[in-house]
């Protein structure tokens, strides 16, 4: 069995314990954070998350919250979308790019009150990147890391859960909006998402020491719906199509490769960095590469390990990189994830990856599975 050893390097969120007593069995590192990935019974877990509603711990996914007199202008520069029209209660997802236009980020962006902004990240350093265009720049800004920790409940029944605990008007928040508001005076971001296609919402709580306060209110509430632990599933993830990044792109994708385009702004007379590059791209006829799913033709019932990507191939040569796979349990088939290169997508070709037993054709179709 492997341990992770911890840390004051490595950190644990304020519903860590929560987390320990509801039979966390699983997790990983994510931005220098342990992050829960199962409690022991993954099929459970992905069935309570499409039928009935899931308490997780993602504190992992951190904020970098950007303020001061110029901080409009800076997250601008920072965000490869034209934000002029977003209010104060809105998130987009958007992408951070360098100045090649490669990737480096896909945060949900949040415009709070007070002139404040937050990236809502995946799992890269970004605090020292917007610290260090910020001085660079000269931007008159605070950039900070708050104390900021997400807990989402996700599910079908999630709603009725959150209508319940924060009132009946949560129910009009559309889907990346959000409320500055408490629980019982515990403040929160309420926030309509989530790691999930099944619906759901994230309570970004803003004061750690409350963690399992919030977390037993939660649990409480939701007993009546059959609440249980789970994490972000990556079987539903694969089956809905959900970028994750670090997994999904290699180091030079950019974000027209990962399916990014409507939320890219390229027509634009906006600045900010990796713009240039991106234009590049859009002007050379588009992305060399596309994310896309793989049929497998595998007997398999059940996913493999896939410690990392694997190359993807037609008539021997490689073509692209598989990122996941997992067996499907609504498809009832192995599905996975892959950035092949588009002039083998278009052609409609079937191509191969390496399984257990070795090669295995896969027919390339749009994402989402499902």
């Amino acid at each position: 069995m492997n341990r992770i050893t911890l840390s004051p390097r490595l950190r644990t969120s304020p519903f860590y314990a929560s987390t320990v007593a509801a039979g966390l069995s699983d997790v990983t590192i994510y931005n220098k954070m342990v992050m829960p990935t199962s409690y022991g019974a993954l099929k459970a877990e992905y069935e309570r998350l499409l039928n009935g509603v899931a308490i997780w711990d993602v504190s992992a996914e951190r904020q970098v919250e950007i303020s001061g007199p110029d901080a409009d202008a800076c997250v601008q520069y920072l965000t490869a979308r034209d934000l002029r029209k977003a209010k104060v209660g809105q998130g987009k997802y958007v992408a951070m790019c360098d100045h090649a236009g490669r990737i480096l980020n896909d945060p949900v962006l949040m415009k709070l009150s007070g002139g404040r902004w937050w990236f809502s990240l995946a799992d890269n350093d970004m605090l020292l990147w917007c610290k260090a265009v910020a001085a660079e720049r000269g931007f008159d800004v605070e950039v900070c890391e708050p104390d900021v920790s997400p807990l989402a409940v996700q599910g079908p029944k999630a709603e009725d859960l959150i209508a319940e605990l924060f009132g009946e008007e949560v129910r009009s928040l559309k889907y990346f909006w959000f409320t500055e508001t408490n629980l019982d005076g515990i403040p929160v971001v309420l926030c309509r998402s989530g790691w999930s296609k099944q619906g759901g919402f994230e309570l970004f709580l803003q004061d750690g020491s409350r963690g399992g306060e919030l977390w037993d209110k939660v649990w409480a509430a939701g007993e009546s719906y059959g609440i249980g632990p789970g994490a972000p599933n990556h079987v539903e993830r694969v089956e809905s199509g959900l970028v994750s990044w670090g997994g999904d792109n290699t180091p030079d994708s950019n974000p027209l490769e990962l399916g990014m385009a409507r939320y890219i702004s390229v027509d634009t007379d906006v600045d900010y960095i990796g713009k240039a590059a991106l234009q590049k791209v859009m002007a050379a006829g588009g992305p060399e590469r596309l994310l896309v799913g793989l049929l497998v033709d595998s007997p398999a019932t059940s996913s493999w390990p896939l410690p990392a990507r694997t190359p993807v191939t037609l008539d021997g040569v490689e073509v692209g990189t598989m990122s996941a796979i997992v067996y499907s349990h609504r498809m009832q088939r192995t599905i996975a994830m892959a950035q092949v290169g588009r002039s083998v997508v278009e052609a409609g070709s079937t191509v191969q990856v390496e399984g257990p037993e070795g090669p295995m054709d896969a027919t390339i179709t749009e994402l989402p599975f499902l």
